[in-house]
């Protein structure tokens, strides 16, 4: 294939158009008058038209690989360019990508493949312009031996091979590394046929029309490809060893190429290449096998690499060892651009950073875009196990100090940074060593960062640089420095989000002593350190060990900063704290009103501080019973929060839930929804949907959900809240226990108690072993399990733990506690349970006076130990007894939470009640009417607590003998339940067995039965065989087969549920003797 004789001379000289050094493979002095002018006109030697080229002509510098990979796209693109050889015009493809890459290994495939379609292929290393001037000359040489043998110079020769290209088509010729297009300008620039591939790290533009193909890494499963078919290891273990093989080495075809000879010629296992790999990388990158080529290996290589960049750009060597310190994706590319060219301390400065990067960009050093920059992790590692750089890693780690922004626990703007440097500041701690030069601003840098983690429930993470930065502070500064006690604190507060208080409680115990020797005793570091210790006490449950730390904090404070400084603000409400966990709320109160008079004094009444004083003012008045003077500090407290920090910030979620409880408190929990609904969506916009506090604001919808009788609607949430804490907080953390505990009551409110009981047990479990067996929230596990016992009719496993929590609060809390009134009144019922009401009632009036004299004589839970007293003196047949405290139940209710609160609703019922115990019937009346449509209007006509009213107000219309208004009120009760709980809950089973009774009444005891045998069916089903309900079910039934005249199977069914109440109840229980009256009656009657 030869194209026109242009003749000699050449027309201007090679290579003519460029100038310089840089072009001197294809320029030269023309060819007139020198010695291959002699040699042509003698014969001896011919123009380079009149040469052809021998079949398979070519310099291939080896075999293509056998063990090509992920590569056939590429190669299909490569050929589909460049097109059938012979074509008059040039066809010009350049190969780019990182070194290591392929971009040879392509390029040799390609020529290898179609040696057979090309009248030559010839191959030019050219990393400079001497090898392609003595490439060329040997081209010549190659297809005119006369040109060698007569010692024809070397310009000569390129020259006349460069003739011979343009005289000629169908050739392939491979430019194989060049380094500056400036290299190979002049020569494409003189050819204009055939084809040519450019194999390059320059991501540049070229001169001429050359078209760009951008080689990228091998996938993973290429990767492993490739070392099983070099190795020829296959089994599942060799394969999932290659694997991470391949991910150890980037997907890097040479890396991959040079592990896979070396596990083949030592004849190892690819597990043990990895963990040789792992140990001594340097020495793995530089091992090649016997026989291999020592200069193709990813070190040398890349030595190479870097040598050319130290000679000609020394300073983007420089960079690039900075960056080698960071992960090795997404380096902000403001980090580097910002703090690079100028840094506060005149070291590590890089010229013309935007520039440089460009240029490292050029190389495939690094792959640049406009927000971001990243280098391969292999070339990371080689730069770090190369070289002891100190001055690159102490740049590296000054950046990024620069870069994080402050207060990360409350700034959240600066929270999208730290997300983009987190992964560099790992990179930074994992390369730490001993002598670094800086340790100091590591650890400042790995406690900002461990700072932040805290404010995402990132606690194990955070745990592991608040270890690192106490390590390496303790090394630097010794174990008695007060940045030491620092340090210590950090670790301690992050032990705590974990639930660790007693691992936190040494180390702030050391923190103390270490202030105060170091500062003295009364600085207000010291009075950091003691209300720190304080609340880690008051985390184990060690109130009364926490107060005097506390008050002697509060005494340092204003002593120190004076009475109205900010911080002796928190001192006040923190001691006010740790006055209401010991159930000292009068006490709490005008502390609180202080701290939040200093707040509004000293920072503004519309500081975010002020908001959180309010909220804690509010929880106060709360704690009192006084919620309608909390309700307008919490209001207030929300608007502050929304125009302070914003109406989308996490403290206006916590805003948002405080005066959602508020409301709650008032009955308002239709008004509470959408408040809670809002919060939720605030914390999972800001912290993710796997936050701990997106499963706290799910238990909080939830229990808003429940309290309006959605208790299908509560189920998930909690479902989900107890799935989120046991994935980052873990299975044992006590946070764990309580979503446990809430979920458990979810099963309860959906009568599903044999669910809920494992949940309460591990529940238990969890808190005893975290917390301790003497924890107060130990007592609350207890009494919850307690009452899961009891709805499973198990009052005899209920009391030892109820008599267990009640010790627990009197020990810990005392006897005088609000809590232990609480326990006192759990055990009470349990006895009432068992019949035992005369052991109950000292409980019950012991409970009433501690709550009326820690809490008041008009709190709501002096109202609610009223309540339960007078259902006791009920029980012992005391109703005159019962009805002046019932009275002032609900006086207090009414005058406390308003006279339309469903607690009021309830106070009602309990009084019409007792009423009716007394025959007074016709004033039980209005009462019930009345609890009626406070429940209707507040909690809905669908309601549970109305289906109760509607139940109270049919028992009330049939004591009087309406059993035909009773009736449609039963039925609606019956269709609510089974609307709002399922047609099998425990609950429907009431209704059921009391629209019987209505029935019976109205004489229809055919109708009474379908539903009491229904009512039995689910009693058995929900709660078991044997359980006390059940027995009062079969009781109810027997009557009804009586009045049927079904006296044997009466007798049956009342004799099985005697049986169950003995069993279950014991023999002197009341349903003990109802049943057995039963039996009597009806064996008399039989």
């Amino acid at each position: 294939m030869t194209a026109a004789d242009p003749g000699l001379p050449l027309p201007g000289g090679v290579g003519a158009q460029a100038s310089g050094r840089a072009n001197q493979a294809v320029q030269g002095q023309g060819v007139q008058n020198n010695l291959f002018a002699q040699l042509l006109q003698s014969g001896e030697a011919h123009g380079p038209a009149q040469v052809q080229a021998p079949p398979g002509t070519n310099n291939l510098p080896r075999p293509a690989s056998e063990v090509f990979v992920g590569r056939d796209d590429a190669l299909q693109v490569l050929g589909a360019r460049l097109g059938e050889p012979g074509a008059e015009v040039v066809v010009t493809q350049t190969v780019y990508g990182l070194g290591g890459v392929g971009k040879s290994e392509l390029a040799l495939q390609h020529a290898h493949a179609h040696l057979d379609h090309y009248c030559l292929v010839w191959w030019i290393t050219s990393d400079g312009p001497e090898r392609i001037n003595a490439a060329l000359a040997a081209l010549a040489v190659r297809l005119h031996a006369p040109l060698g043998a007569a010692g024809v110079v070397q310009e000569e020769a390129a020259q006349w091979a460069l003739a011979w290209l343009q005289a000629h088509t169908g050739w392939l010729l491979v430019l194989d590394n060049v380094e500056d297009p400036a290299h190979i300008r002049g020569l494409l620039g003189q050819l204009h046929t055939g084809h040519i591939v450019i194999t390059t790290r320059r991501r540049v533009r070229w001169p001429g029309q050359v078209t760009q193909l951008p080689l990228d890494l091998l996938t993973e499963d290429a990767a492993v490809e490739l070392i099983t078919r070099v190795t020829g290891r296959g089994g599942q273990a060799d394969q999932e060893a290659a694997r991470e093989i391949a991910r150890e080495l980037g997907f890097l075809p040479l890396a991959l190429e040079q592990a896979a000879a070396y596990i083949d010629h030592v004849r190892i296992s690819p597990a043990r290449y990895l963990s040789k790999l792992q140990a001594r990388p340097a020495h793995m990158y530089a091992a090649s096998a016997e026989g291999g080529d020592a200069e193709r290996t990813i070190a040398r290589l890349w030595d190479l690499h870097f040598e050319v960049l130290q000679q000609r750009h020394p300073h983007a060597l420089t960079l690039l060892r900075i960056l080698a310190h960071y992960a090795p994706d997404n380096i902000p590319r403001v980090l580097v651009t910002d703090y690079g060219e100028s840094p506060d301390d005149g070291e590590g400065a890089v010229p013309d950073v935007e520039e440089t990067l460009a240029l490292l960009d050029s190389y495939s050093m690094i792959n640049l875009t406009d927000r971001t920059i990243s280098l391969h992790q292999l070339m990371q590692t080689v730069l770090l196990t190369t070289t002891g750089d100190h001055a690159a890693r102490d740049t590296a780690l000054s950046w990024l100090d620069r870069a994080l922004p402050g207060q990360p626990d409350i700034n959240i703007d600066g929270w999208p940074a730290y997300w983009t440097l987190i992964p560099h500041v790992d990179s930074i701690a994992t390369h730490f060593r001993a002598d670094d030069s800086q340790p100091l601003l590591l650890a400042r840098v790995l406690g900002q960062s461990a700072l932040f983690e805290n404010t995402q429930g990132l606690y194990q993470q955070a745990l592991d640089r608040d270890l690192q930065a106490l390590a390496i502070t303790e090394a630097a500064l010794g174990p008695d420095h007060p940045d030491t006690a620092r340090r210590l604190g950090n670790l301690a507060a992050t032990y705590g989000e974990l639930g660790r208080h007693t691992d936190a409680l040494p180390l702030e115990e050391r923190a103390l002593a270490i202030v105060e020797a170091a500062l003295g005793p009364d600085l207000p570091d010291t009075a950091l350190r003691l209300g720190n210790l304080a609340r880690t006490y008051s985390e184990l449950g060690r109130y009364a060990d926490a107060l005097p730390l506390e008050e002697r904090a509060l005494a340092i404070s204003e002593a120190a900063l004076g009475p109205d400084h900010p911080d002796t603000g928190l001192r006040l409400g923190n001691l006010a704290a740790t006055y209401c966990e010991l159930g000292r709320y009068a006490d709490a109160l005008p502390l609180e009103e202080r701290a939040l008079a200093i707040s509004e004094a000293a920072l503004g009444p519309d500081h975010s501080v002020t908001a959180l004083r309010l909220g804690n003012l509010a929880a106060t008045y709360s704690r009192l019973g006084r919620y309608a003077d909390a309700l307008p500090l919490e209001e207030r407290a929300l608007a502050i929060s929304e125009a302070a920090l914003g109406p989308d910030h996490p403290a206006t979620a916590r805003r948002l839930g405080n005066l959602a409880a508020t409301y709650g408190d008032l009955g308002r929990h239709a008004d509470a929804l959408p408040l809670k609904e809002r919060a939720l969506a605030i914390i999972e916009a800001v912290l993710g949907p796997d936050h701990p506090d997106t499963a706290v604001r799910l238990g909080n919808l939830a229990a808003t959900y429940s309290e309006l009788g959605r208790h299908s609607e509560a189920l998930p949430l909690k479902e989900r809240a107890l799935a989120i804490s046991e994935a980052v907080l873990g299975p044992d953390h006590p946070d764990t226990a309580l979503r446990l505990g809430n979920l458990a009551r979810a099963y309860s409110e959906l009568g599903r108690y044999a669910d809920a009981l494992p949940l309460e047990e591990r529940a238990l479990a969890i808190t005893e072993a975290v917390l301790g067996p003497d924890h107060p929230d130990t007592a609350r596990r207890l009494g919850n399990l307690a009452a899961t016992y009891g709805d499973l009719g198990r009052h005899a496993d209920a009391l030892p733990l109820e008599e267990r929590a009640l010790a627990i609060s009197e020990a810990v809390l005392g006897p005088d506690h609000s809590a232990t009134a609480l326990r006192l009144g759990n055990l009470g019922a349990t006895y009432n349970e068992l019949g035992r009401h005369a052991d109950a009632l000292p409980l019950k009036e012991r409970a009433l006076r501690i709550s009326e004299a820690a809490l008041g004589p008009v709190h709501p839970d002096t109202a609610l130990r009223l309540g339960n007293l007078a259902a006791t003196y009920s029980d012992l047949g005391r109703h005159a007894d019962a009805l002046p405290l019932e009275e002032r139940a609900l006086a207090i209710t009414e005058a406390t939470l308003g006279p339309d609160h469903p607690d009021t609703a309830r106070q009602l019922g309990n009084l019409a009640a007792t009423y009716g115990e007394l025959g007074r019937y016709t004033d039980a009346l209005p009462l019930e009417e009345r609890a009626l449509r406070i429940s209707e209007a507040v909690l809905g006509p669908d309601h549970p607590d109305t289906a109760l009213r509607l139940g109270n107000l049919a028992r009330t219309y049939s004591e009087l003998g309406r059993y035909a208004d009773a009736l449609p009120l039963e039925e609606r009760a019956l269709a609510v339940i089974e609307g709002a709980l399922g047609p099998d809950h425990p609950d429907t089973a009431v209704r059921l067995g009391n629209l019987a009774a209505t029935y019976s009444e109205l004489g229809r005891h055919g109708d009474a039965l379908v539903l009491k045998e229904r009512a039995l069916a689910i009693s058995e089903a929900a709660l078991g065989p044997d359980h006390p309900a059940t027995a009062r079910r079969l009781r109810n039934l027997a009557v009804t087969y009586s009045e049927l005249g079904r006296h044997a199977d009466a007798l049956s069914l009342a004799e099985r549920a005697l049986g169950i109440a003995e069993a279950a109840l014991g023999g002197d229980h009341p349903d003990v003797h109802s049943s057995r009256g039963l039996v009597r009656r009806l064996e008399h009657t039989e």
